[in-house]
């Protein structure tokens, strides 16, 4: 073998072992790579019991209980499907039925998803793209979300950079 053969053959192979490595992490990732997971998708992909995720989507209007030592259940839904939810915790200033929502944690055997942190969203004029996309494909798009709500997380109506108050 000449110096040129050998050194062709350990760039190949070399590009070999990274391509494995790359398949081998996108495929330990293919999961993580969602920030969340609507109530559909949860669905779909028959998530086990015990197996932590984040779950994403809007507190359904009414479905707010209050307990006993900081106990709350609501339901967390993406329009077209339902799923709820138990907490024990301060939920965040923002959190409020019909907003959106996302939490973290694990299914039950019974189906209820138990979250152990709820994220609300960080002002009044932002909703995730994912929640704005999925209320327009189902048809629950309401016209006085506006143009804002699927705008970035920390832009302003006016387009411009800014901290949330």
């Amino acid at each position: 073998m000449t110096r040129k053969q050998r050194r062709l053959t350990m760039i190949g192979g070399a590009l070999v072992v990274l391509g494995i490595a790359a398949a081998l992490v996108l495929n330990a990732l293919r999961d993580s790579i969602v920030f969340f997971s609507t109530p559909v998708m949860v669905a779909e992909h028959h998530i086990k019991p015990g197996q932590r995720f984040r779950l994403g989507g809007l507190v359904e209007t009414g479905s707010l209980v209050r307990g006993d030592n900081l106990a709350v259940t609501f339901k967390v839904s993406d329009g077209s499907a339902t799923l709820p939810v138990a907490y024990k915790g301060i939920l965040p200033d923002l959190f409020r039925e019909g907003q959106g929502v996302v939490a973290e944690g694990a299914l039950d055997g019974s189906g209820v998803f138990h979250a152990d942190t709820v994220l609300a969203k960080h002002d009044e004029t932002y909703m995730p793209k994912e929640v704005a996309d999925a209320l327009k494909k189902q048809g629950h798009w309401k016209d006085d979300y506006g143009e804002q709500a699927s705008s970035k997380p920390g832009e302003q109506a006016s387009g411009k950079q800014g901290v949330s108050q």
